[in-house]
């Protein structure tokens, strides 16, 4: 469920020079993170794959999917992104924050380091 926001830096890998900061709902519930089309499509992030995704009604839904990198306070990552279709809000899913290293505290509604753990 998503409880807060976060402003993230979006690019296509790591060194690319075009980006997008986009003001994500930080949705615990999601897998991946959805951008909006239009705004991956400027970055030059290509879908590879579609993938059937269900929503919370039970509705099934399909939608492109790619990889992208994002940044968070100096700190990044790559990870799967889905392609946002129009009216749809940029959420950010428990994939993107894992590839980063952060955790969603609900108590704070903060993004924090997660306690990386090696076994």
């Amino acid at each position: 469920m998503g409880i807060t926001n976060a402003i993230l830096r979006v690019r296509e890998h790591r060194k690319s020079e075009k980006f997008a900061d986009i003001d994500f709902l930080v949705d615990s519930g999601a897998v991946y993170s959805l951008v909006p089309g239009k705004i991956l499509d400027q970055l030059d992030i290509e879908p590879y794959r579609e993938m059937s995704f269900s929503l919370a009604d039970g509705t099934t839904i399909k939608r492109r999917i790619s990889s992208a990198y994002f940044e968070f306070e100096g700190e990044g990552g790559p990870a799967p992104v889905v392609y946002g279709e129009e009216g749809e809000t940029p959420l950010l899913g428990v994939t993107t924050l894992e590839s980063i290293g952060l955790v969603l505290n609900p108590f704070t509604r903060t993004l924090n380091p997660m306690r990386m753990l090696m076994v």
